[in-house]
């Protein structure tokens, strides 16, 4: 029997549920069935600037604070409270504070079952501990937030360090987000990326049909999925584009970044965000799933779920050398360099049909079901004064 918690009210403090799916979904709608959870839109670790994504980001912000608190599925309610984005300010996070418990209270009042926890996705809202008679708080570690663009870094630092500091188990997606959040707290566990498995592996269907803004589009098509940030290196992609003017790049998701000068390519297409429900149909278009991410603080700290997710799907991998992906090599080509990048995508494309198969079996075991249970172990293997010493504990 798969050990979980239950019977208890998840405060989750995480951004974007309306986002495509990433850990923090896929973890809180698996603690949902078994608990009610509460799940706060937190946004306001980034102060915004004048760009028009951002004034449409602030704009959508201000309408679901307006809609109130909301029934995303059965046992999770999704609430955006009333904040101001000034995190470098320090009236505007006295008024937060206040702002933020009194919101999450009144949405509390209505939701809680039994004991409470407090799970955070973001590293600034140690504040908040404290403020809800919680049992336990779980901080889930999925970057190096002090590196994103945007973000005050000292301040970030400061917060997540105390957030660390105060919590019963911190859970670290990446061997340097381990070694960095370790020195706060020795229960810091680390515990890769699951996958969707279950729905990635119908991209192997034969009746699943390609999606119509893939028909027309050439083969052999490298394909990539997620957000696209200043985070992925399109320069790369653009070079090898001009030089490999067969080969097609597919980029599903939104931008924040001016596609304009790629978008000129003949043979790289932006095809905008797509349903998740639908990737596994776009897998199946796909020859190659890549993951060409430029390398620094940020992605250095990265364990990309789409990795798994591609070889659930069955596809051959290239990757820009994460130390994550490292560890997948034999399932995933590294590569440093355009050169590097073309001969490993034409080997990829000889690889035998039945590659794919094997590729995907070997996710079986990686599912978000199997990490959350590692988690939920682990927290309920800590003694109820907390800081039992789990250090250097992986899954």
């Amino acid at each position: 029997m798969i050990e979980m918690i239950e019977g208890r009210t998840i405060l989750c403090f995480a951004s974007g549920y309306d986002a495509p799916p990433t850990s923090k979904h896929h973890v809180m709608h698996l603690l949902a069935r078994r608990n009610t959870v509460l799940w706060v839109n937190y946004h306001a670790s980034r102060a915004p600037t004048a760009r028009s994504s951002d004034l449409f980001y602030m704009a959508r912000k201000l309408s679901q604070v307006a809609g109130g608190l909301f029934r995303a599925r059965r046992n999770l309610h999704v609430l955006t409270p009333l904040v101001v984005p000034l995190p470098s300010s320090p009236w505007a996070r006295r008024l937060n504070r206040l702002l933020l418990v009194a919101q999450v209270r009144t949405a509390l009042a209505s939701l809680r079952r039994g004991p409470l926890q407090i799970w955070s996705f973001t590293p600034d809202v140690s504040y908040a501990l404290g403020r809800f008679g919680e049992e336990r708080v779980v901080y889930y570690c999925v970057d190096e937030f002090a590196a994103f663009s945007g973000y005050d870094r000292k301040q970030v630092q400061a917060d997540e360090a105390d957030l660390c500091r105060r919590a019963d188990l911190v859970v670290t997606t990446s061997l340097a987000l381990q070694a960095a959040k370790l020195p706060w707290n020795p229960n810091t566990i680390l515990v890769p990326h699951g996958v969707d498995y279950d729905h990635f592996r119908t991209a192997l269907c034969e009746d699943l049909a390609e999606p119509d803004d893939l028909v027309g589009i050439p083969r052999p098509r490298l394909g990539f999925f997620g957000l696209i940030r200043d985070w992925v290196d399109l320069e790369m992609l653009s070079e090898v584009a001009r030089r490999r003017e067969d080969w097609h790049f597919v980029l599903i998701g939104d931008s924040t970044v001016d596609l304009a000068v790629y978008s000129g390519l003949a043979n790289m297409h932006f095809l905008g965000r797509k349903k998740y429900a639908d990737l596994p149909a776009y897998c199946k278009g796909f020859d190659v799933g890549l993951i060409p991410f430029v390398v620094n603080e940020l992605t250095a700290a990265v364990n990309p779920i789409k990795l798994r997710e591609y070889l659930a799907a069955g596809l051959p991998v290239v990757s820009s050398p994460l130390p994550e992906v490292e560890a997948y090599r034999g399932q995933a080509a590294v590569v440093k360099t355009a050169e590097e990048f073309e001969a490993a995508v034409t080997a990829a494309l000889r690889s035998p049909p039945d590659a794919r198969r094997r590729r995907s079996e070997a996710m079986s075991g990686e599912t978000w079901e199997g990490k959350l249970e590692f988690i939920c172990r682990s927290l309920a293997d800590l003694p109820a004064g907390r800081k039992a010493a789990a250090a250097g504990v992986r899954l």
